[in-house]
């Protein structure tokens, strides 16, 4: 715990600050949530988990045992009477939101539950905390693509504005402008005392991740059933960070606001350094090298909805504000992530496994 407390502290974080907090977590059994309740365990807070069921099999949850350090519970984001109940019931201080649909090629497929998860939960969120006295700070999850992309090559600052072309994307600019209007409409002077901040964060990529029609799961199936991995738009350019890197982004401006920082509240980009936003051709060629075995990759020929083909987030307000960099390159988050799916593959124990890499992470040197 020594270790972890001098680690943490060069982090920006202070394990004694997370002992015993409450902390709300919506979306934790997803592949963002898992590793985050299972850092939040370690450093020993009382976790409360809110989600629908495992999003796939195998699923990162229950291959490293998360349901055992916390309390998991079952439900939907968009059952405002439920969520209501389970913020009177725990009382949380800290509230991490997460919970979302979070693919852009099913969003095309399912639009209205895309916007009733992304907008409506976002709402209903907002609303359970506006009845929940015991909340202090909030972080509601968002992405990179809650921006109007206009496909230039500079960074996406805090204060662009909010669009989207797809239904995912616009769901998640809508849910920015949600959430700033409650943050506006309800709380600060007259209001509850909540501090809410955004967060946005890159292409999230790291070992335990089955999402399908995501390039590194689809990258990760298809080399283990020896079959050469189809990438859609191999010349798309994409802010990729391990999921460490966000996740303590998250951590570090929740515990900020929860200490009454007030001008922190407002949105908040988290990515990497500017030469790790790669093409997906650069990905799919190194995490095949890594993987080795014969591992290769084609251009998927098929006919596809839009997608951004450029993206990239400007994050000195992170860097300034908060004191986080990232810790990682792009090669050695890829490095990590062959190493994590490796170790499953031989049946190790792969809750050790992730511990590990998470300690490694956290022992890093700032960038």
């Amino acid at each position: 715990m020594e270790k972890w407390q001098s680690y943490m502290e060069d982090l920006e974080m202070k394990v004694s600050f997370w002992h015993g907090k409450r902390v709300l977590l919506t979306g934790h059994t997803g592949f963002k949530g898992s590793w985050l309740s299972l850092w939040l365990q370690h450093m020993g807070a009382e976790t409360i988990g809110f989600s629908l069921d495992r999003p796939s099999k195998p699923n990162l949850f229950d291959i490293i045992n998360i349901a055992e350090g916390m309390t998991s519970l079952q439900g939907n984001i968009c059952d405002l009477d439920k969520l209501v109940e389970v913020f009177t019931q725990h009382s949380p201080e800290i509230v991490i939101h997460m919970a979302a649909q979070s693919l852009v090629r099913v969003s095309y497929n399912k639009p209205v539950e895309t916007y009733a998860t992304n907008v409506i939960g976002s709402v209903n969120l907002m609303e359970a905390v506006r009845h929940c006295p015991s909340v202090q700070s909030v972080v509601m999850v968002t992405s990179d693509k809650c921006y109007e992309n206009h496909e230039w090559p500079w960074g996406y600052r805090e204060n662009e504005a909010m669009g989207g072309l797809d239904p995912y994307s616009n769901s998640k600019g809508c849910s920015e402008l949600v959430t700033s209007a409650y943050r506006h409409s309800f709380f600060g002077r007259d209001g509850h005392a909540a501090r809410i901040a955004s967060a946005r964060a890159g292409n999230v990529i790291g070992g335990g991740d089955w999402a399908v029609d995501r390039l590194i799961p689809d990258m990760v199936r298809a080399t283990e059933q020896r079959q050469p991995v189809h990438v859609r738009n191999p010349a798309a350019i994409r802010p990729w960070q391990h999921v460490l890197e966000p996740l303590s982004g998250y951590l570090t401006l929740a515990e900020k606001l929860y200490e009454g920082d007030k001008s922190l509240c407002g949105g908040w980009n988290f990515g990497p350094h500017d030469d790790d936003a790669k093409p997906v051709e650069w990905i799919a060629e190194r995490f095949t090298s890594l993987w080795g075995d014969g591992a290769t990759w084609v251009k998927d020929q098929g006919k596809h909805p839009h997608e951004a083909h450029y993206l990239k987030l400007e994050c000195s307000k992170a860097r300034v504000s908060l004191g986080w960099k990232p810790r990682w390159r792009l090669e050695e988050a890829l490095q990590h992530i062959v190493s994590w799916h490796r170790a499953y593959q031989h049946g190790n124990d792969m809750r050790k496994v992730t511990l590990s890499q998470l300690d490694s992470y956290i022992s890093a040197d700032h960038l």
